[in-house]
């Protein structure tokens, strides 16, 4: 059963009870969102050109920006930065034509878009 607390209290008892709930739901959307760079990280990697595997090794994620209720994280490709929207969109020829698209990334953002907004709704349901 629940505990007994006057009128006069009942504001400060709820308020007190939804800092808790906020601080159990950010910590469970922190864990979501590093679960969800870690699957764009590795699909990228999965999806990614094999010419040599530099590239599809050079792909991390990193934190971005931490607060006490909120977490930034960005994937990207540590030192292979500069031919990453080359490969995911094509580009010219320095003779002329073009050099097909491979897209590698927006699938992978996608699917991890998906998989966190799953994983926030499950976490937010079952407490």
């Amino acid at each position: 059963m629940g505990r007994k607390i006057s009128v006069d209290d009942l504001a400060d008892a709820v308020m007190e009870n939804l800092m808790e709930y906020a601080d159990i739901a950010s910590n469970d959307v922190k864990k979501a969102v590093r679960k969800a760079g870690n699957t764009a990280r590795k699909e990228i990697e999965a999806g990614a050109p094999r010419d040599t595997e530099a590239y599809a090794k050079s792909w991390s994620v990193k934190t971005t920006k931490e607060t006490s209720s909120a977490l930034q994280v960005t994937v990207h490709s540590k030192n292979r930065y500069q031919i990453a929207h080359l490969l995911e969109h094509g580009h010219a020829k320095r003779g002329g034509g073009r050099v097909a698209a491979r897209p590698h990334i927006a699938s992978a953002e996608e699917t991890a878009a998906e998989q966190l907004e799953r994983d926030i709704e499950r976490s937010l349901r079952n407490g």
